[in-house]
């Protein structure tokens, strides 16, 4: 685990975006997720407070991003549900298993409920973010606009009560049209 004083998370700046896109690049094998950056970093669905980078001994190891999506209930698609996708999260490979992808999203969850947002969902490793308190996103009543396996497709409230009445279907921005 990585000490806290070790460790500082803090919103990105312009001067990081070579590094995280290099981090995403080496983390996830390809272009797909540095360029998923991107295309949100340049959309409407942006919230530069929640585009976090972990910096340990003055370098950044780690970026994790959220940002705008929306429930469309059903029976009222005229009235979406916002909401936020934890999309992409990465650590750069040498400093996996260190804690660092915990502080990110704990604390990127932290952000989310001070910023009043009340339902954040993911497609992620399933043994990794129930450990944060995300459960079955279907289970909650939502629906992926794409196939994901069930154990796969995760939500968390950041507001107790926030699911009640939101069944619906998921909905990306277009920035998500080339990773999904």
């Amino acid at each position: 685990m990585v000490e806290k004083a070790d460790l500082e998370i803090r919103p990105e700046r312009a001067e990081d975006r070579a590094v995280i896109r290099e981090i995403n690049r080496l983390a996830f094998g390809g272009e797909a997720e540095p360029n998923l950056v991107d295309k949100i970093r340049e959309s409407a669905g942006f919230i530069p407070q929640l585009s976090l980078v972990a910096v340990r001994q003055g370098r950044v190891v780690g970026h994790i991003l959220f940002s705008l999506i929306e429930i469309r209930i059903d029976g009222r698609s005229d009235q979406p549900r916002a909401a936020l996708a934890l999309a992409p999260m990465a650590v750069q490979p040498d400093f996996q298993n260190q804690g660092i992808g915990s502080a990110l999203v704990q604390r990127g969850l932290e952000i989310g409920r001070d910023l009043g947002h009340a339902v954040i969902v993911v497609v992620g490793h399933p043994e990794y973010y129930p450990r944060f308190g995300f459960t079955s996103a279907r289970a909650k009543g939502l629906e992926s606009p794409f196939p994901v396996p069930d154990e796969a497709f995760l939500a968390i409230e950041l507001v107790p009560g926030s699911f009640h009445g939101i069944k619906g279907t998921v909905v990306y921005p277009s920035a998500f049209e080339d990773v999904t």
